[in-house]
């Protein structure tokens, strides 16, 4: 039996849908973007054109939930499903849209370039706890209108695994859609076998932007998954208590979610977020805090009450560095978003409240994902009895179980076993190995992941029509050469 973690009873869900449909009426839902407001309209929903106000019925809303998926797949380069998005589901990507990478010898933090990217891209691929690539931080080392597509072009270059990401503008989002088209054979493959999914944020309180309301749109036509990232600031852009927080993510997803149906019913979206309370001491968005993880748990049961796939940001912290905050904070998150039953949990190898991704960081979070899923698998029967079959013949010696055959067929099964990131040596057996600590055996893993990785085998025709496509791209934006420094000749 998968465990389970529920904060709210089936009375509150229904109390928090209730309130989100009052929100949608009054005060509505500021919707920046005119074509979104005149589906709106021609829905019947109430619109003010001078203040951009859409007051949405409740049935408009049903409706729209009534065409959305329940369930869906990403596909890998090859084009099997490897990602579920519904039902219990847990699955793991890297946190995104970093600004910054941790220096492991100087522990300092700078701005992120191609390499970096290139690296994170590279232990991400290496390890099978994530489940998904994330375009993880912002190449400062290209202009800047080209950040979010570029972050994409490298992904598709080192990795095959499907991808969470997302656009900056309503104009390159149809750029990357053409990317994906390219890898996929065409934009009809791309609906059939969707490599990635798309983050669509809601701006707080209760507004859908220009750019946000557009992309949801754009996906929703090109059959491409979107994901709503609601960003509720508990204190702040949202009320104060957890549950006013929970209950403006659902105003704000629910709106979302009609204005995504009416552009294409039946197009795949997501109940997802990165929320967080408002820290009145620091003035920060501590994401690494129980209470931002208690939020996520609570909307994503009620996104599971509609029948909805889930999302949420968890695994990050506000250390700076990998200490034992950065630890406590991820490891609590990973695991309390595994027991919410999450399909995509977005947020491993963050720093920082979001600002820093960290490839030595990924490969500890890697751990404390193991150990979460360990948990989801949840005790399991193996024998006949539960425990007197295993006394036949023992007489009383502490060692009696390790002889028995059933032992060592089933030891593998019942114990997660981690790699040598975690310490469980003797203190003579650490001090033989060098007296390391974590963060010293991580910065060592992702030396050796380096080292070993191997360039996934791709479409030579493919690759080389998705770099004259981004290549042309970067001479609009004024710069004449892409900043690769490992590609083969023939890749280029």
């Amino acid at each position: 039996m998968q465990p389970k973690l529920s904060l709210l009873s089936d009375e509150l869900i229904a109390r928090i849908i209730d309130e989100a449909h009052q929100l949608m009426i009054k005060p509505g839902i500021k919707v920046q973007n005119a074509e979104a407001r005149q589906l709106l309209a021609d829905a019947g929903a109430h619109v003010d054109e001078e203040t951009m106000i859409a007051r949405i019925p409740a049935q408009i809303v049903r409706k729209a939930l009534e065409t959305v998926p329940h369930q869906f797949h990403l596909c890998d380069y090859d084009g099997r499903p490897t990602v579920q998005y519904g039902g219990d589901a847990v699955q793991f990507d890297p946190g995104s849209s970093g600004v910054a990478v941790l220096i492991p010898e100087t522990l300092e933090h700078k701005t992120s370039e191609t390499e970096d990217l290139i690296r994170i891209i590279k232990v991400a691929e290496s390890l099978p706890q994530y489940d998904a690539q994330s375009t993880a931080v912002t190449c400062h080392d290209v202009p800047k209108e080209l950040h979010d597509l570029y972050r994409l072009y490298l992904v598709l270059l080192y990795s095959k695994k499907p991808i969470v990401t997302g656009a900056f503008s309503n104009k390159t989002v149809y750029h990357m859609i053409d990317m994906l088209s390219i890898f996929a054979g065409g934009r009809d493959n791309l609906r059939e076998h969707p490599r990635a999914i798309f983050d669509a944020c809601p701006s707080p309180p209760l507004i859908w932007s220009n750019f946000g309301a557009g992309q949801l749109i754009a996906l929703a036509r090109a059959g491409v998954p979107a994901e709503i990232v609601s960003m509720p600031l508990a204190g702040a852009a949202a009320p104060v208590t957890l549950i006013g927080a929970v209950t403006q993510h659902a105003a704000e997803c629910l709106s979302g979610i009609a204005i995504h149906q009416l552009a294409c019913p039946g197009s795949p979206i997501v109940w997802g977020g990165a929320p967080s309370t408002f820290d009145m001491r620091k003035g920060g968005t501590p994401f690494g805090s129980v209470e931002t993880a208690m939020i996520d748990s609570s909307y994503a049961q009620v996104g599971k009450s509609l029948g909805l796939p889930t999302h949420a940001y968890l695994s990050s912290t506000e250390s700076k560095v990998l200490d034992m905050q950065a630890g406590l904070e991820s490891g609590m998150g990973a695991l309390i978003g595994a027991l919410s039953g999450i399909n995509m949990i977005s947020g491993a190898g963050m720093l920082d409240s979001l600002l820093c991704q960290s490839p030595e960081k990924l490969v500890v979070d890697a751990e404390g994902i193991a150990m979460a899923k360990r948990m989801l698998a949840g005790m399991k029967v193996h024998t006949e009895t539960l425990a007197t079959g295993f006394y036949e013949g023992v007489n009383f010696k502490g060692g009696d179980f390790l002889k028995q055959k059933i032992t060592m067929k089933l030891f593998r099964e019942e114990q997660h076993m981690p790699s040598k990131i975690i310490d469980r040596d003797s203190m003579r057996g650490w001090k033989e190995s060098g007296s390391m600590d974590t963060f010293t055996r991580a910065r060592i893993r992702v030396q050796e992941i380096l080292a070993s990785y191997l360039h996934p085998e791709l479409d030579t025709e493919r690759v080389n029509e998705l770099h004259a496509f981004v290549a042309e791209l970067a001479k609009q934006a004024g710069m004449d050469q892409l900043p690769l420094h490992e590609l083969s000749p023939e890749v280029v």
